[in-house]
């Protein structure tokens, strides 16, 4: 494995923990030998087709039983599986006493324990129930059992009946306060897997094996180089052992080892065997291992099928644009050249820093220990250190190679390392512990900053910095050239996507403002990481931007008025097929270093020096774009606008300001093609348009600007901001990256009126039940709350968030009169009422 990668996948550990122990919709229906099909009527068919298809519509898994003694036909809400009746009785009681009518039975075929919380006679009130989860008294996931005692129904195999459903969060079962969790043995319902009831229930060569059960310890501790292993042992015995469960965790092994050749492996043969029940995540994984083997046509295809069920066919517009934008990437010519440096050990070297002029610091696996070697058992390398060393600045080389301070370096992880202009403090990334490592509620140990300052030539003990957390990970600091602001890599609250860049003021008295996001121009919904800034660019790693492969390095300008500019890829060959990150450079030499884990490499993650080559001038031509800028309603001319020339990728080519009278003009321009203007200034809108050139011509593109202040309204002597429609994904209360650019426009407002206060609305249409919708609704205006705060707004300036479900139409559309989808559209909405300006 990338020894990167264990500072990498930290920062995911919320999301693999879920994968170790989500249901992930393998639920599998137990058969009775007695069935008879010649009774199986068209109306006991299409009834049965419809719960299926209501209740993946839901997200709720369900399953089948039959002929079970001591229970009644129809559906059972099942809370949980246990291995032993013990405190089952105190758990109905429990329940009870909360207004269900709960009860529990065994299974003989497996000999487990099925606690449910009430019986159905109708599908269709199960699964309201679980919709509403109960009127809200009932918190945790749960699973709708379906029980045909003495019925002829035909009960179908896993293949046709398996629910994929989204990955379920907190499914244990922490409603029912138990005397003794390992008296009673639970099995959790997410820990309920096709394996396990298989094993129970039969002694044939497809139960789970205790290889594979091995396997399994290994995975779930996140010990994926030993598990690995195990499960290629498992897989290499035959297809009876290719379950479901086994191929995407033999994939994961892989995949968090960055091994992307066997991760491809075991996600084609998962693909090849269970297309229709892949969820979107793995999905978005099967592609990437498809670009780390350089199958780039094939995750096209892929990648338009994640983008498809994870956003709708909305989606393709962006599906097309990537697809140039990545098709651009594999014909760019090479503008670097890399050299494999000296220091790469067959461990990991990667993270190198600028220090004192003359050296770099870099983190390594290096293992230099004379009596004992403890490793990370994640990937079986030694744990990380700081190592420091001075550069041979003609060949980029590192020489004389120490470790860091004492004082620094630890027995667990230290890497990522940022210092202060004057190298007197410095910020670095190392593992959260005490005496010992210390863990959250689901056994997480997660990563933090720490800050250290040089006291008469020594490094003093580290300090953590205000805005660390037990309950998520913060890492890979990078300073500004000033010092004054802190770049980070984290997971918290208010991220956009798996792991997000977030920036914080150093303070004069060495404390720090609260955390930003930097947005959805530079976050996506995957990783974003590493980051590196100087005066001019800020620098990171990204697998969610349009890349060649598994992490890529982007870049992207910015200034004092208008912030970041377009994010770009630096293109090849600092980018590969396989991880690109921690890349630095010196602006004046065009000199710089990152790390890879591509192939020809010394170790795991291997340090490469590049210097950037001179590309020779393209020859100018007379063709060429104007324009002039104006104030949309006033007209008024706009002097010292940034107008930006970008091409088919979204590559910018040029930009200028506009002279004293609005006036820009790009010449020497390629004839008869298609560039893209952006126009951005100050407290405006920023403007986007196409404009095509044509031989010989000055093709004439006017633009207007739209202030900001436009957005406010006044609707019934309301002030509102007004936005376009924020949507969510359906039964999701997440903030999209559609919805972030909306509400991006909502903050820019807020910070142009630095008193302007607000308090946030929610609705809902009619239809559905009122109280989910009310509960839904109220979800979705936090969720928008908690993203604009993670932008910077203080949160005293949002007075409330609140939702209403449905409770405030604003037509007749209340399920008495018939309404088009028009209509109901008009009551799905969020509002922002202006409280004080």
């Amino acid at each position: 494995m990338s020894m990167r990668s264990v500072l990498n996948l930290f920062f995911l550990v919320f999301i693999i923990f879920a994968q170790a122990q989500n249901i992930q919709g393998e639920f599998v229906t137990d058969v009775s030998t007695n069935t008879d099909t010649s009774l199986d009527s068209e109306f006991a068919e299409n009834d049965k087709k419809e719960f299926q298809k209501a209740a993946e519509s839901i997200a709720i898994p369900y399953r089948a039983f039959q002929n079970i003694e001591s229970t009644e036909n129809g559906y059972y809400v099942i809370a949980g599986t246990f291995s032993k009746s013990k405190n089952l009785k105190s758990q109905v009681k429990k329940l009870n006493k909360k207004g269900f009518d709960a009860g529990y039975f065994q299974n003989p075929q497996n000999e487990l324990y099925y606690l449910y919380l009430n019986h159905y006679t109708s599908w269709k009130d199960a699964l309201n129930d679980c919709s509403t989860k109960f009127d809200n008294r009932y918190e945790d996931e749960v699973w709708v059992l379906k029980m045909l005692n003495g019925e002829s129904e035909i009960v179908e195999d896993i293949d046709s009946i398996v629910v994929e459903s989204e990955p379920i969060e907190n499914t244990n079962l922490t409603a029912i306060e138990t005397e003794s969790v390992d008296d009673t043995n639970a099995i959790p319902v997410e820990d309920v897997t096709y394996n396990m009831l298989s094993e129970a229930k039969d002694n044939s060569p497809e139960a789970k094996t205790k290889l594979i059960k091995r396997a399994d310890e290994y995975f779930d501790k996140m010990w994926y180089a030993e598990a690995a292993k195990l499960y290629e042992q498992a897989l290499s015995k035959g297809e009876k052992a290719y379950s479901y469960d086994v191929l995407k965790k033999a994939g994961d092994a892989h995949y968090f080892n960055t091994d992307m050749e066997n991760a491809y492996k075991w996600y084609n043969t998962l693909y090849t065997k269970y297309e229709s029940e892949m969820s979107s995540d793995y999905l978005f994984k099967y592609a990437h291992s498809l670009k780390g083997i350089g199958n780039y046509k094939r995750s096209k295809r892929l990648l338009k099928l994640y983008n498809k069920k994870l956003a709708g066919e909305e989606i393709e517009p962006v599906t097309k644009q990537n697809e140039i934008v990545l098709d651009g990437l594999l014909r760019m010519e090479e503008k670097f050249d890399i050299k494999n440096i000296n220091i790469n050990s067959k461990y990991s070297e990667f993270s190198p820093m600028y220090y004192n002029g003359d050296q770099v610091v870099y983190a390594s696996a290096k293992d230099s220990s004379i009596f004992t070697t403890r490793k990370y058992k994640w990937n079986n390398q030694p744990y990380l250190d700081l190592f420091v060393a001075k550069v041979n600045e003609e060949s980029q080389d590192f020489k004389d190679a120490i470790k860091f301070s004492k004082k620094i370096n630890t027995k667990y992880h230290e890497a990522s390392v940022a210092f202060s202009p004057d190298n007197e403090t410095m910020y670095f990334t190392r593992n959260n512990y005490g005496k010992k490592l210390k863990r959250d509620k689901n056994g997480i140990n997660h990563l933090k900053i720490y800050r250290s300052k040089k006291i008469n030539g020594e490094w003093l003990e580290a300090e953590e910095v205000s805005f660390n957390s037990d309950d998520y990970s913060t890492g890979h600091p990078a300073l500004s050239k000033d010092g004054k602001q802190l770049y980070f890599v984290s997971d918290m609250p208010g991220s956009i996507g798996e792991t997000d860049i977030f920036v914080v003021d150093v303070l004069e008295d060495g404390s720090f403002s609260s955390p930003r996001n930097l947005g959805p121009e530079i976050n996506t919904e995957h990783k974003e990481m590493f980051p590196f800034i100087n005066d001019k660019k800020l620098y990171f790693s990204s697998d969610g931007h349009v890349g060649l492969g598994g992490l890529d390095v982007f870049e992207v300008a910015f200034d004092d008025e208008d912030g970041f500019l377009e994010v770009r890829n630096v293109g090849k060959p600092v980018n590969s097929k396989k991880d690109d990150f921690s890349f630095i450079v010196n602006e004046e030499t065009q000199k710089g270093y990152f790390a890879s884990n591509r192939d020809g490499g010394k170790g795991d993650d291997d340090i490469y020096s590049f210097k950037t080559l001179h590309v020779e001038e393209i020859p100018t031509s007379i063709n060429a774009i104007s324009g002039i800028v104006t104030e949309l309603i006033t007209g008024d001319l706009m002097p010292n606008a940034l107008v930006q020339l970008l091409d088919e990728n979204n590559i910018k080519l040029k930009e200028m300001e506009t002279d004293e009278n609005g006036n820009f003009i790009f010449e020497d321009l390629d004839a008869d093609t298609r560039y893209v203007l952006k126009t951005t200034k100050g407290s405006y809108f920023d403007d986007t348009r196409e404009a095509a050139t044509k031989e010989n011509e000055i093709v004439n593109v006017d633009v207007s600007m739209r202030k900001l202040n436009d957005m406010i309204a006044v609707e019934n002597g309301i002030k509102k901001l007004k936005t376009e429609m924020i949507h969510f994904n359906f039964d999701k209360s997440y903030i999209r990256t559609d919805a972030a650019l909306e509400l991006d426009k909502l903050v820019a407002v807020m910070n142009d009126s630095p008193n302007m206060v607000i308090k946030i609305e929610s609705h809902t249409d009619s239809r559905g039940d009122a109280v989910y919708n009310k509960y839904l609704s109220d979800k979705r205006a936090k969720s928008t709350r908690d993203y604009i705060i993670a932008q910077g707004i203080d949160p005293s300036r949002i007075e409330s968030a609140i939702g209403y479900g449905e409770e405030q139409l604003l037509n007749n559309c209340d399920g008495t009169v018939r309404c088009t989808e028009e209509q109901h559209y008009l009551n799905r909405r969020s509002e922002f009422i202006i409280v004080n300006m």
